[in-house]
Formats: structure tokens, C-alpha cells, sequence
């Protein structure tokens, strides 16, 4: 009785895990808008999405591996699909630059890792073991995906601004946490149970800080009146132009009394005024 209690929990904790989950899988598409606008994904980085790609294959492995981990296979299913498409609008708009190191990124990961780890599963270890081999490494690199976002924690308290630490994206992660938590926790597999008491941790963390940081980019923001702020513009007439150019002229005359050395300067300021001068009277004439 208890048991068959627990799997209803833990089959309306999974399927409430999907829900979420897809929620952040669909998180990114503003980015992609912009992208889109922009016409390139300079400035954007592909790594999250290959990562998140890597990720998805990785448990579902680990669901084949299992028994009843339908809810595990259909979320992660729609996961790689849904960060292939993102992966490939990436490089549709890259630079060349990037679109080598993405690819050598999903090379190195999709290919070369995925495959290191399906074939020394399969043909290095015991066939009652291998779920729990793959489970291990599961956890281990949900772990590091969950401290990724300490860099962007960081920055937040050392700008103090949340411009890059969306509120949503920040809100579902939390939520995907507890849902997965719930649902290991209930189903007994802390594989999946274990990554996400961090993920909940940095989750909440996330929030607070957003709360703390979201009006201090606003205050900063605010600027000063244009009332409060005098103008003051000369406005000379031809005739002082003349008048305020021989000033200048007398003041440097005085200053080269003290050093003689100085004269032949003054005279050539003299010749390039008069000059000047005739240049301003002189018309305008259009050179073809």
C-alpha cells in the first residue's frame, strides 16, 4: 500500500518535473530572437547548449540502463532534440571562429565522450552493475553543471546587477530541482535526487541575490534634471572675432618679451593671422 502510495507521488512529482523542465528548455528562445534579429551569434556562446545536449544523452542511457524510467527517457528525448535545433541555428548564424570550436566542442563530447562511456560501460563492466556506473557519472556531472552558475553569481555580486541572471530562468531551475528531488527521493534512485539538492541550494541562492540587486542598476540609472543644468554658450559676432584674435595675439607678444628666442614664433603667428584673415574674406570655391 505504501509503495503504490509512493509511486503515485513519485509519477505526479516526474511528470511535474517534465512540465518544468520544458519550461527551461524553452528558456534560451529570446536569446535566439536576437540572434535572429542580429543575423550572427557573435557574442553568444554554445556551450551551454552543448553541454545541455551531452546532459540529456547522458541520462538517457542511464533510463535504458534502468527499469520504469519512462519519465526520465521522454523529458530527455525532448531535451536533445530541442537543443539540436538550437545548436544548429548557432551555427547557422556563427562566424567562422565559432562555428569551428562549436564544432569541435560537439565532436569532443557528443562523439568522442558519449561513446568513450557507452562502450567502457558495456564492454568493461559487469551488466548488473552498469546502471549504477552510469548513475554515478550522471551525478558527478550534474554537479558540475549545477556549479557552472557560480560564475554568473559572482559577477552579479561584483557588478551588482542581475542583467545577466534572468528572474524565470532562475525561478524554473529552482522548481525542476524540487520536482527531481521528489522524485529520486520517493523512487529511491539518488542519482537523480542527489545533484538536485545543489541545484535547489544555488536555485534559491539565485533569487536572493536577484532580489538584493534588481534596483540598484535602476538607481544608478537615475540622472539629474536637464533643469538643474546651466548652459552656458558664447555666441561671438564677426566683428569681435578680429577683436578677441588680436588679444590673443597681444597677450603672446608680452609673454616673449621674458625670452627673445620666442619672437620668430610670434611673427609667424602674426603672418598665419594675417593670412587667416584673408582666407575668411576670400570666397568659397568648389573643387571638382
Amino acid at each position: 500500500m505504501a509503495a503504490g502510495f509512493s509511486g503515485h507521488w513519485a509519477f505526479a512529482f516526474g511528470l511535474l518535473g517534465n512540465i518544468v523542465s520544458f519550461m527551461v528548455y524553452l528558456s534560451p528562445i529570446p536569446t535566439f530572437y536576437q540572434i535572429y534579429k542580429k543575423k550572427t551569434s557573435e557574442g553568444f556562446q554554445s556551450v551551454p547548449y552543448v553541454v545541455a545536449l551531452f546532459s540529456a544523452m547522458l541520462w538517457i542511457y542511464y533510463a535504458l540502463l534502468k527499469s520504469n524510467a519512462t519519465l526520465i527517457i521522454t523529458i530527455n528525448s525532448v531535451g536533445c532534440f530541442i537543443e539540436t535545433i538550437y545548436i544548429c541555428f548557432y551555427l547557422f548564424y556563427a562566424p567562422k571562429k565559432e562555428r569551428v570550436q562549436t564544432l569541435k566542442l560537439l565532436f569532443l563530447l557528443t562523439v568522442c565522450g558519449f561513446g568513450f562511456i557507452v562502450l567502457s560501460t558495456h564492454f568493461l563492466v559487469k551488466a548488473s552493475l552498469q546502471a549504477n556506473a552510469v548513475g554515478w557519472i550522471c551525478l558527478v556531472f550534474s554537479l558540475c553543471v549545477f556549479i557552472a552558475p557560480l560564475c554568473i553569481v559572482r559577477k552579479v555580486v561584483r557588478t551588482k546587477s542581475v542583467e545577466y541572471m534572468p528572474f524565470l530562468l532562475s525561478l524554473f531551475l529552482t522548481l525542476s530541482a524540487v520536482m527531481w528531488f521528489f522524485y529520486g527521493f520517493l523512487i529511491k534512485d539518488y542519482n537523480i535526487a542527489i545533484p538536485n539538492v545543489l541545484g535547489f541550494s544555488f536555485g534559491v541562492l539565485q533569487m536572493a541575490l536577484y532580489v538584493k540587486y534588481r534596483n540598484v542598476g535602476k538607481m544608478s540609472e537615475q540622472k539629474l534634471p536637464s533643469d538643474n543644468i546651466p548652459n552656458h554658450i558664447i555666441v561671438l559676432e564677426d566683428g569681435k572675432i578680429s577683436e578677441l584674435t588680436e588679444q590673443i595675439i597681444d597677450i603672446v607678444k608680452i609673454s616673449a618679451l621674458s625670452r627673445p628666442d620666442k619672437v620668430p614664433a610670434i611673427s609667424q603667428m602674426n603672418s598665419s593671422g594675417a593670412e587667416a584673415s584673408q582666407i575668411q574674406n576670400s570666397p568659397v570655391k568648389s573643387q571638382v
